[in-house]
């Protein structure tokens, strides 16, 4: 191993973790960092990845290994990049080394969902693992021992665009967007000397200038298509044009992640339904050559996506259950497929304000019945959602979040996860307040009680499923957890719960009578 490296990339910790296969687990390091005993969550739960050559990584996040290709592409040496994992980046930092690049999904803990589950606004006070892994990787000493500029970038770059947290953390340069055409030249000038910018901002990406990956990534994670165009206006992708990528860059990458042996396949689109889509319709001959050749290649073994949307689902009726014919499905090793998915409000005219888009090919006024119907399908062809929905959007009332219950009443034989999240200004509505737990009423209570009956439901069925090819003292004690929430915590949660909607209308009701009191004094003094 060398003294140092010119260049040093690294993600914070809990990005460097397959999770012990299961890629959703990872959703768990928004979660306060007491959740779990640090010392298990990070052995059992979040187990680092393996390394080679005493740390560098044999994975790594997939837009990191992009930064890393770009970067080889453009033409710095082989021998001056290095990846490796962040508790062992001081073996590869020294003299020699300029740069450390350092990517993170969620640097402040600032993202949806750990907004909701932590810190200032979230349920629980306290830090996340995420965010306090990031701070504590950010703020090591050891990294400006030699000078070497501290570079960070990912999908959570736009938390860091502040100058004060920039600077209270030491952070020299942020990288906020699409990162392959703007941070090779970026390194080049830190290397030479030059005065760059404190934030850098990428530019949208065509499909033939990105960089094809050079090594495996976390959870084998393949990129097929990148941004959404639907426009909802609280999310960022979305404001970005669809690109899909040519199949045979798709399948390459796919080669490179199976070198060391057979992988399940995880395909990354904000609507893997919408691969090669004609506008918002739904191109189904690519979406199912796309899946079999994968399938088709050896040491496959089987293939998920990442995120899909529920009006692409309802839009073709037969395509889910192609694909989990395609994959296998219905089996003990292949039960389901799983993927993330939005239903974000049940309220019509919310959808109708802010994600028009996102209920096309269909009417805002259709959606709730565009949701049940996806998840019925879903049902049908053993796909689980895994949705989200959005508290406190900017003009939201009581009769939108009562909708939204009455949709989850709906749904609730369907086998899913849904998971509430406060609403965090981003896209077109940045400028707007955001929304945390000292916001909430009565009614967001109560969809909050919905989500956690809903999710208690079909928690340890699901639990079970997902986690029976994990190694058995990871499955041991996550399942001794999930028992312990489903058993044991569920009566605790659901008394606070109960506890707080009393509170908030207690609320409601005194801000009702100091409002007549107060109208009764203008009126007695006009």
């Amino acid at each position: 191993m060398r003294d140092s490296y010119k260049i040093v990339l690294t993600a914070e910790r809990c990005l460097m973790s397959n999770y012990n296969n299961a890629l959703f687990l990872g959703f768990t390091a928004c979660g306060p960092k007491n959740l779990i005993n640090p010392f298990l969550y990070f052995r059992l739960v979040c187990p680092p990845v393996p390394t080679y050559n005493g740390g560098i990584a044999k994975v790594a996040p997939y837009g990191l290994r992009k930064i890393e290709a770009a970067l080889l592409d453009y033409g710095f040496d082989e021998n001056d990049v290095v990846v490796v994992v962040p508790d062992k980046i001081r073996k590869f930092v020294g003299p020699n080394t300029k740069i450390i690049g350092i990517s993170s999904n969620d640097p402040l803990g600032k993202g949806p969902a750990s907004t909701t589950f932590t810190g200032p606004l979230g349920l629980v006070r306290g830090e996340s693992y995420i965010a306090w892994k990031f701070r504590e990787l950010v703020t090591d000493p050891y990294l400006r021992k030699w000078g070497a500029k501290i570079v960070v970038g990912g999908p959570g770059a736009w938390q860091l665009e502040d100058p004060e947290p920039r600077r209270e953390l030491g952070i020299d340069v942020v990288v906020s967007g699409e990162g392959e055409n703007v941070v090779p030249p970026l390194f080049e000038k830190i290397i030479r000397g030059e005065d760059v910018p404190e934030v850098v901002y990428g530019d949208v990406v065509e499909v033939d200038k990105m960089s094809l990956i050079r090594n495996p990534t976390v959870c084998s994670l393949v990129e097929v298509a990148r941004g959404c165009g639907r426009g909802c206006k609280f999310c960022l992708p979305t404001l970005r044009r669809l690109r899909s990528r040519p199949l045979e860059h798709i399948l390459k990458e796919v080669e490179v992640n199976l070198r060391d042996g057979p992988r399940w396949i995880n395909l990354h689109a904000e609507d893997i339904l919408r691969y090669k889509a004609h506008g918002i319709k739904v191109n189904r001959q690519a979406v199912v050559e796309l899946w079999e050749s994968i399938m088709k290649m050896d040491g496959v073994i089987g293939v998920g996506p990442s995120h899909f949307a529920l009006s692409s689902v309802a839009s073709e009726p037969t395509l889910l259950e192609e694909l989990s014919t395609i994959v296998g499905v219905g089996t003990k090793d292949k039960p389901w497929i799983a993927g993330q998915t939005g239903i974000e409000s049940g309220s019509p005219r919310i959808m109708s304000i802010h994600m028009r888009g996102k209920v096309l090919p269909f009417k805002p006024d259709e959606w709730p019945d565009v949701v049940e119907q996806a998840f019925g399908i879903c049902k049908d062809s053993n796909w689980v959602p895994c949705a989200t929905l959005i508290m406190g959007l900017p003009g939201e009332t009581e009769d939108d979040v009562i909708k939204t219950v009455e949709l989850l009443d709906r749904i609730k034989d369907y086998k899913s996860l849904i998971v509430p999240l406060f609403f965090v200004p981003l896209g077109v509505l940045k400028n707007e307040r955001g929304f945390g737990v000292q916001d909430m009423n009565e009614y967001h209570w109560e969809l909050m009680l919905a989500c956690w009956d809903h999710d208690i439901r079909w928690l340890v069925e699901l639990a079970r499923e997902y986690f029976h090819r994990m190694r058995w003292i990871a499955r041991a004690f996550i399942m001794r957890f999930v028992n312990f929430v489903v058993k044991k915590a569920n009566k605790r949660v659901r008394k606070i719960i109960y506890e707080r909607m009393e509170e908030a209308s207690k609320s409601k009701t005194y801000l009702k009578i100091e409002e007549g009191v107060l109208n009764g004094w203008k009126s007695i003094n006009r």
